[in-house]
């Protein structure tokens, strides 16, 4: 058997692997695009930590921080205040789990606010006003012992 009688019988063989070639390669482009880590995200991160540390909280994961809140934070900066006040207020009505009158108002902690305010600071300055202006009525105080 020649080798271009071969070659004409199995095309399918040649087209099948380039088809499965550029499948793998599409994907690794993909793949690649959506995890890479660049500069400005690994920067924003490590200035976030060092942000948290000077406030006195803990220093979160780096890479976690990278993948989670990107270059541009991610969902904190959507909307900043009503995602805190709608967490907060889901937490109240998980934390006494009654309607009426046996429901408690929960006081948030001051260093819940802090540190979603830190996070805005770095990752998207321009809404930290909007913020403040959403979590003016909310009552803070010092309710985590720590």
């Amino acid at each position: 058997m020649s080798p271009t009688r071969f070659a004409s019988e199995h095309k399918w063989i040649y087209w099948g692997a380039i088809v499965i070639l550029v499948g793998l390669l599409v994907t690794g482009l993909i793949r690649y695009s959506a995890f890479k880590r660049t500069d400005e995200t690994a920067d924003k991160a490590q200035q976030l930590s060092q942000d948290l540390v000077k406030a006195g909280y803990p220093a979160p994961d780096q890479e976690t921080v990278e993948r989670l809140l990107g270059t541009d934070g991610g969902q904190v900066c959507e909307a900043p205040g009503n995602a805190l006040k709608e967490a907060l207020y889901r937490i109240q009505q998980l934390s006494t789990g009654t309607g009426g009158p046996g429901n408690r108002p929960v006081i948030a902690d001051t260093k819940a606010v802090e540190v979603e305010r830190i996070v805005l600071q770095v990752y998207c300055p321009d809404q930290v006003d909007d913020f403040d202006d959403a979590i003016d009525d909310l009552k803070t105080d010092d309710t985590v012992r720590r």
